[in-house]
């Protein structure tokens, strides 16, 4: 990678975010050692940018600081229609046209010889438009229930076919490639439970706000099955 291009780089992961990055985790997205981010950072500074933080505590752009437009290449513009046809091939259908809707505005904004990208993208994804509302079914209320924290009441098929109603905590949804999988905290079991949403029957999104927290939420989750490496406890 040129110097010039983690420097772009550099720029874009603190802008991206509202909390500090440390010099590891900097090292880590660039694949860089820290010693290369600190010499960055200090590049960086001495050209102007306002970088806040220091060695040992973290870096962050200041909130006045704004970058120019950004502009993709030709690699970068396939990636995204690539992505936006996923999107709409096994996403909801709400979520289909969000990203429908996105990259028209992408494309309206390109260059003349990238226009047109998404005609001549030789990277094609199956219409699953006949199977797709059953396997995001539910997808929309849940999250937005996942945005609000509420609380959602469920009909659920185990997958020893038995009924169950649940009320759950929604934190997240993962996609498998194939089914949608709903991450929530379960209250009949107290514990972390997954749902895969075409087994889902019936949902109701409750009045009941919940509060999430270092031991409970998706990326606690994700950190235990790390930990673990045993399969989730499905229902």
């Amino acid at each position: 990678m040129q110097r010039a291009e983690r420097l772009f780089q550099l720029l874009t992961l603190l802008r991206n975010r509202r909390t500090v990055m440390t010099a590891k985790q900097l090292s880590e997205h660039l694949q860089v050692s820290e010693r290369t981010v600190y010499r960055d950072i200090q590049s960086l500074s001495l050209s102007g940018v306002p970088v806040e933080g220091e060695a040992g505590v973290g870096y962050r752009l200041s909130h006045r600081y704004q970058l120019p437009p950004l502009m993709f290449d030709r690699h970068e513009v396939e990636a995204l229609l690539l992505g936006a046809r996923m999107v709409s091939s096994w996403g909801d259908m709400d979520m289909a046209a969000h990203a429908k809707q996105a990259i028209q505005k992408i494309l309206a904004v390109l260059p003349d010889h990238l226009r047109h990208s998404d005609e001549n993208l030789p990277l094609l994804v199956p219409n699953m438009e006949e199977i797709q509302k059953f396997y995001t079914a539910h997808s929309q209320p849940i999250r937005e229930a996942i945005r609000a924290r509420q609380r959602i009441k469920i009909d659920y098929t185990r997958a020893d076919a038995q009924a169950s109603t649940r009320t759950i905590e929604p934190l997240g949804l993962i996609f498998w490639g194939k089914v949608w999988t709903l991450v929530a905290w379960c209250q009949l079991r107290v514990e972390y439970r997954t749902f895969r949403l075409d087994r889902i029957n019936t949902l109701d999104v409750l009045n009941e706000i919940f509060e999430t927290h270092d031991n409970k939420s998706l990326k606690h989750f994700l950190a235990l099955q790390d930990e673990s490496c045993q399969d989730w406890n499905n229902d």
